[in-house]
């Protein structure tokens, strides 16, 4: 068994059919499903990352669903992807600009490139990761070559283009490369308060990501500090967004060094600036409004084990109108935060049905996050099942 739990779902698939001595198609007829679709799976063609569908696997194998899920076992679409993360890392390897030398091609007007950084941007919040990993490289290569063009005008099109990148990235979990990314934003941004701080933004997801909490709360609340008003009433949308959202990331830092109270204290600083802005805003992508600072209050709950809290802040939140009004990614990625919760209190049935409403929110979280792959390991180990579980599996065998 050692060397079978070193197999990609698939391969493990056709090692516990061909124990059973099942032929392709009589595991297919079983399964309810054609032995084309069985043939995709134990070749890697086609990903399982449903867990009512692994469940149902390895009810017919009469196996343990941990059986089929680990840390180790990667989505089908690891391999496409890895490719796509290293064209990105090929393009942020060059130094053409700063050299002297932009990279050849034609030079793309400022205008249609914020439109093309615009539309990556909107990709990535409808959780579409695929398409923004193959868009990712010559969106790079165009803003840079931009910018060389027109450096003021072009300026803003090149640090969102390191922006939505380094989200992408922490999204994947290559953190490293990600830092890399938003290094870069917040050089291009030099000289613009708006542009530094909104790609303070994710740098303060990076540094988070690489446990650097101290680092990430100290950076965030300087740049929180050096875009807010100096009389609240007075300030921008945008000088509000951004200053909330660098508050937002300060509290998250703060949670993970195990500072509660600073945690609390920065989201109540940010829930006043909140009711300024009001939810449905969206400015400089950010989501920053009333319905964002509670999911951050559930998330904080989650981070320093407070299970109830982040429930009732999840709850809270969803009743929101502006929960609805929030990108399909941010919606999804606080689900997983709550499926977290839910396990943390040993509630497996609450935890599968947060993970099944995050697979319908935004499919791509399950399949390309690490963190997902992980809950649904954590899920599919637990041999107990509820009636939330049962609900789960309904759910998701619906929206197959």
């Amino acid at each position: 068994m050692g060397s079978v739990e070193l197999l990609p779902v698939g391969r493990r698939v056709a090692y516990w059919r061909g124990r059973r001595k099942l032929s392709q198609q009589v595991f297919a007829d079983r399964l309810g499903k054609s032995k084309s679709w069985v043939d995709k799976v134990e070749r890697g063609v086609r990903s399982l990352d449903k867990l009512s569908t692994l469940q149902e696997i390895a009810r017919v194998l009469r196996i343990d669903t941990a059986a089929l899920v680990g840390q180790d076992a990667a989505p089908a679409q690891a391999t496409g992807r890895g490719d796509g993360v290293e064209r990105i890392r090929a393009t942020l390897s060059r130094y053409e600009i700063p050299l002297g030398k932009p990279a050849g091609g034609p030079v793309v007007p400022v205008d249609r490139m914020l439109r093309d950084v615009g539309y990556a941007w909107t990709t990535f919040q409808y959780a579409r990761y695929q398409q923004v990993v193959n868009l990712a490289p010559a969106l790079l290569c165009s803003a840079q070559r931009t910018h060389a063009e027109a450096q003021e005008a072009g300026r803003a099109s090149l640090v969102e283009a390191y922006r939505i990148t380094a989200a992408l990235l922490v999204k994947l979990g290559d953190v490293e490369l990600a830092w890399l990314a938003a290094d870069r934003a917040m050089l291009a941004a030099t000289g613009d308060r708006e542009l530094v701080a909104a790609a303070a933004v994710q740098l303060g997801q990076v540094l988070r990501a690489l446990g650097r909490a101290r680092a990430a709360r100290s950076v965030m609340l300087s740049a929180a500090y050096r875009i807010a008003p100096s009389v609240i009433e007075h300030g921008t949308p945008a000088e509000l967004s951004l200053c909330g959202s660098l508050l937002i990331q300060a509290s998250l830092a703060a949670a993970q060094d195990g500072n509660e109270s600073a945690a609390g204290e920065l989201l109540d600083e940010a829930a006043g600036i909140a009711e300024q802005v009001g939810d449905g805003c969206d400015l400089y992508r950010t989501g920053f409004g009333p319905t964002a600072v509670d999911l951050a209050r559930a998330a904080v709950a989650v981070e320093v084990g407070d299970t109830c809290g982040a429930i009732a802040w999840h709850e809270k939140a969803t009743a929101r109108s502006g929960w609805r009004w929030l990108p399909a990614e941010h919606r999804a990625a606080h689900l997983l935060d709550v499926a977290r919760a839910h396990l943390h209190a040993g509630d497996v049935g609450n935890a599968a049905r947060m993970l099944t409403e995050a697979e319908r929110t935004a499919p791509a979280e399950i399949t390309h996050r690490p963190v997902a792959r992980n809950i649904l390991a954590e899920i599919a180990r637990e041999p107990r099942r509820t009636d939330h579980d049962r609900e789960a599996r309904r759910h998701a065998q619906g929206a197959e």
